[in-house]
């Protein structure tokens, strides 16, 4: 899963991409608001953390734009303005969720997790295919129980299927969702990433649509 941080704080936004990262996403940055508009207008992010308070351009300018432009992905508003007003500002603008600062990173983390829950049709934080769970909250993936060491870019090529399961994902969209905007992106790697994921999961539920991409879906003997 990709996602965009929109923060002028140089330190705070440093903080918000190592927690992010280290939480298993791909994670892009920018420090003002004309920078955000243009990266969440030009790339496909899963979500996307937007203070209001930016330099160059409002936050609540560059959420108008986006869903202007038909841009739909979840917002969450990060914002030293915690009246009730700035908050029925920022919903009407277009966002999903709302944190005022100072905060508890574990909150972001949480309501990023509902967010990308929310906008995939899922209602918590275990995602299952047949014998395999994903737990987004601790990242920990097991089959039938047993847990499944995976590396962060495993973790986000399964977590990404295990979102949108049962549809049919290509490898464009793969390499769009799973790589920040420094990472050499190759879509041959991908293929290479679920060669080990089958491996390691040791069950067929990545299947291969060919032409199109990949399917998650339970094992015939687990329909």
């Amino acid at each position: 899963m990709r996602l965009l941080v929109v923060e002028d704080d140089p330190d705070l936004n440093r903080q918000l991409v190592t927690a992010l990262s280290d939480a298993g996403y791909a994670v892009d940055a920018a420090s003002d608001g004309e920078e955000g508009h243009f990266l969440g207008d030009s790339e496909p992010y899963d979500a996307i953390v937007l203070d209001l308070g930016l330099p160059k351009m409002d936050g609540i300018s560059v959420l108008e734009r986006w869903r202007k432009n038909g841009k739909m992905m979840p917002v969450l508003i990060l914002t030293a303005r915690d009246r009730w007003s700035d908050k029925v500002q920022g919903f009407d603008a277009g966002a999903d969720d709302y944190v005022a600062k100072p905060f508890h990173m574990e909150e972001v983390l949480a309501r990023i997790r509902a967010l990308l829950r929310r906008s995939a049709g899922h209602a918590t934080n275990e995602l299952i295919c047949g014998p395999v769970t994903l737990d987004t909250r601790s990242s920990r993936v097991s089959v039938n129980g047993n847990p499944v060491r995976l590396t962060s870019h495993e973790y986000r090529l399964l977590a990404y299927l295990m979102h949108h399961n049962g549809r049919v994902v290509s490898r464009t969209e793969l390499v769009e969702h799973l790589y920040d905007q420094d990472f050499d992106r190759d879509s041959n790697t991908i293929e290479v990433f679920v060669g080990r994921l089958r491996k390691k999961l040791g069950i067929d539920v990545i299947q291969t649509v060919r032409g199109l991409g990949y399917m998650l879906s339970p094992p015939a003997d687990a329909r």
